[in-house]
């Protein structure tokens, strides 16, 4: 279950890992930017895995009381989410601002 809301919000970090090495297509494609684009894409999904499971181990489990569970549980599925998608598109704009920087319009 640890990695559940990760492995569900998978394909969608995929699709914007595609997204950020597909844009813009005006950038020169040279070895080393698309060298730079593996190692950015790498760093973001291995950061987002790290940021979901700390997501699913700060999310606290709600209390059993005298009926069950209250409600509250999802929150251990949704964090993670959160987390993972958070750490997946910071990963990806710094590196997009740095790749424009590097590679970017020349006047």
């Amino acid at each position: 279950m640890r990695y559940l809301a990760f492995v569900l919000l998978t394909p969608w970090l995929l699709i914007l890992c595609w997204a950020y090495w597909a844009y813009p297509k005006s950038l020169p494609r040279t070895r080393v930017r698309r060298a730079f684009d593996a190692a950015a894409v790498l760093i973001a999904l291995v950061g987002a895995a790290e940021a979901a499971v700390l997501g699913f181990d700060t999310a606290l489990q709600p209390a059993i009381g005298p009926f069950g569970r209250s409600s509250g549980g999802i929150w251990q599925q949704v964090l993670p989410a959160l987390y993972g998608y958070g750490a997946l598109l910071l990963v990806l704009a710094v590196a997009l601002g740095v790749r424009w920087m590097l590679w970017g319009r020349r006047r």
